[in-house]
């Protein structure tokens, strides 16, 4: 992978993200590996390179002949994506990464560090056409889906960093893979899908993570929620509500004029049935506007009793934005109205507000 500040060529707009081993089935990569006149089972080797020992640098794949390790590097692990720059907080606990893909579009992920686990929220999309007003990523608008192994690699990074130690603490294992970062999960449904089948699928296949620990957000698109229903996994699913009313919702989620809440809401419990996880509603507290102790009230009655969490948001800034985080005597009424209604609710941690890499924020700056 090129090093930070390091030119690279930049495909034109348009470009097809080049083939590579992260985009393939096990059975797909032997063919590939075929292709490029190599025996089939180099596809394993390769795949517990990359896969099972989190290695791209083929100098070290001393159990493939040099000269096939050119040829499959060339054709199977090109470089998809370079570093732009990593910006950290909390001690380097946290680290925004900026990387600039093939075709030089911009992308953000976000690598967490807690004591207990290690936590990385990845992009799906450059950019987001949701359109949701409270967010920077919403804001500029759609430029393109991410292919799989573009997904994929920017969880491979995180691991190789981990593993390396270069992230402060020791050599550590990322646990919790969240899809919160730039895009609708579900707007990519068939790369998103595809990539969390290389995130868990066990090694050398995939880097055998598990499901549980996967979360993919969702603003709302019923139908791919329920035919992720029907995928038989075990993620879990977010929400993205910040609205228990059609009125507001309309306007803060403009999806919602297509799909209203009840429907979204019916589409969750339906998730939460086939895969046996709780759904988490994501809310995002906003001063004056959704944080009223009402709406708080008709959100408890909505969701009570069923096998859900609320996890509220307070707004983080975003530039040129109209709105604010609520005040503190608004959200403790909140979650004290919410949990009245026997909703369990917690306050999420607002991790790398100081680096524009908390939920919202993400917008790829260059």
């Amino acid at each position: 992978m090129p090093k930070p500040g390091e030119l690279t060529f930049v495909a034109p707009r348009g470009a097809k993200p080049p083939r590579h081993l992260a985009d393939l089935s096990p059975a797909e990569r032997k063919e590939a590996v075929a292709e490029l006149g190599e025996q089939p089972f180099r596809a394993k080797q390769l795949s517990n390179h990359y896969f099972g020992r989190m290695s791209n640098d083929p100098a070290s794949w001393t159990d493939i002949p040099a000269a096939s390790r050119e040829k499959l590097t060339d054709g199977l692990l090109p470089d998809l994506m370079s570093v732009v720059r990593h910006v950290s907080c909390d001690d380097d606990a946290t680290r925004k990464t900026l990387w600039k893909l093939f075709d030089g579009t911009l992308v953000e992920s976000v690598l967490m560090r807690y004591p207990d686990r290690v936590t990385m929220c990845i992009s799906s999309q450059a950019g987001c056409g949701m359109n949701c007003p409270f967010c920077a990523t919403g804001q500029a608008g759609l430029t393109r889906n991410l292919s799989t192994a573009e997904i994929v690699e920017q969880i491979a990074a995180g691991m190789r960093a981990l593993k390396s130690g270069e992230i402060p603490g020791g050599e550590a294992r990322l646990s919790n893979v969240v899809f919160m970062g730039m895009g609708e999960p579900l707007a990519n449904y068939k790369r998103v899908l595809s990539s969390i089948r290389r995130l868990t699928d066990p090694a050398p296949d995939g880097f055998g993570l598990s499901q549980r620990g996967i979360t993919v957000s969702t603003v709302g698109l019923v139908p791919a929620m329920y035919r992720f229903a029907d995928e038989g996994l075990s993620c879990r699913l977010a929400l993205s509500l910040h609205a228990p009313d059609d009125e507001l919702r309309d306007e803060l989620v403009p999806v919602n004029t297509r799909w209203k809440v009840a429907e979204v809401l019916d589409a969750a419990w339906n998730y939460a049935e086939k895969s046996g996880r709780r759904i988490s509603i994501e809310y995002a507290l906003i001063k004056d506007i959704n944080d009223q102790a009402w709406r708080a009230d008709l959100l408890g009655r909505l969701i009570k009793n069923r096998r859900v969490h609320v996890n509220l948001i307070p707004l983080n800034p975003t530039p040129g934005s109209k709105w604010t985080a609520s005040r503190p005597e608004d959200e403790r009424e909140f979650v004290r109205r919410l949990q009245s209604h026997g909703v369990p609710t917690t306050v999420r941690d607002t991790r790398g507000q100081e680096i524009d890499g908390a939920c919202g924020q993400l917008a790829a700056a260059g």
